[in-house]
């Protein structure tokens, strides 16, 4: 894969990440919503990917797939759990944020953890490609 080819998937995956974080901010600073538990840890795999990213985009560096995978497959593990809870009138989270609550849906289906969860797979699916075309 030309350096061009990496470089674009890493640019892509930056934005998928930026977004999803400059989402996330809005969500809690302009519209008031406080994050739950759950949201707080897909935060924390969320942020970092965009200077993850954004640095190895630059360098052109498709080797960040072995930091990056490894915290956008946790938070869409975490996203994944955190829409079924929201979903399952029969679950519960044992944490205390209120995660079974949801406080914002985007016309009418998807709500955050699903935002997350969809982001966290791009940047997943991204990532998985440009390593495999490397090879």
């Amino acid at each position: 894969m030309s350096a061009s080819a990496t470089r674009t998937i890493l640019i892509a995956c930056t934005a998928v990440a930026a977004v999803a974080t400059g989402g996330s901010l809005y969500f809690s600073e302009v519209m008031g919503l406080y994050p739950c538990d759950l949201c707080w840890i897909q935060r924390i795999g969320m942020y970092p990917l965009v200077v993850v990213l954004g640095v190895a985009a630059y360098e052109d560096r498709i080797g960040v797939w072995r930091t990056a995978l490894p915290l956008s497959v946790g938070g869409a593990i975490v996203a994944a759990y955190h829409s079924y809870v929201q979903r399952t009138p029969a679950a519960t989270c044992s944490l205390d944020g209120g995660c079974t609550t949801v406080q914002y849906e985007l016309f009418g289906l998807l709500s955050i953890p699903n935002l997350a969860l969809i982001a966290f797979s791009l940047v997943s699916l991204g990532l998985v490609v440009g390593a495999r075309r490397t090879r």
